[in-house]
C-alpha cells in the first residue's frame, strides 16, 4: 500500500470538476484507491464518495493506492492536484 496526504488549497475545495478528473485518473488503473478526510474513507473510484465527503479548502486528505500499479495511480492523482491547483 502506498499513500500521501495532501493539503487542499482551492478556495472552493474539491467540488464537481476537479473530482470527475480525480476519478478518471484513479479509474485509468486497475490498483484499489481510496480517499480519506475527516474520519470517513471511501472509493476515488465513485464520483458519488468524493462529492458527499464535503472537502474544502485547507483540508487534509490521505489517498492510498494498493495493488500493482499503485505507485503510478497514485503519482498520477498528485499530478492532477497539483496541475488543477488544488493540492499540494
Amino acid at each position: 500500500m502506498t499513500e500521501k496526504i495532501f493539503t487542499i488549497v482551492d478556495k472552493e475545495g474539491i467540488h464537481a470538476r476537479p473530482a470527475t478528473l480525480l476519478v478518471q485518473t484513479a479509474n485509468k488503473y486497475s490498483s484499489d484507491t481510496s480517499i480519506e478526510f475527516n474520519g470517513s474513507k471511501g472509493n476515488l473510484k465513485s464520483i458519488m464518495t468524493i462529492m458527499t465527503l464535503g472537502i474544502h479548502q485547507g483540508a487534509k486528505i490521505k489517498i492510498s493506492t494498493s495493488g500493482p500499479d499503485g505507485n503510478e495511480a497514485l503519482a498520477a492523482i498528485e499530478e492532477v492536484l497539483k496541475r488543477e491547483g488544488l493540492g499540494e
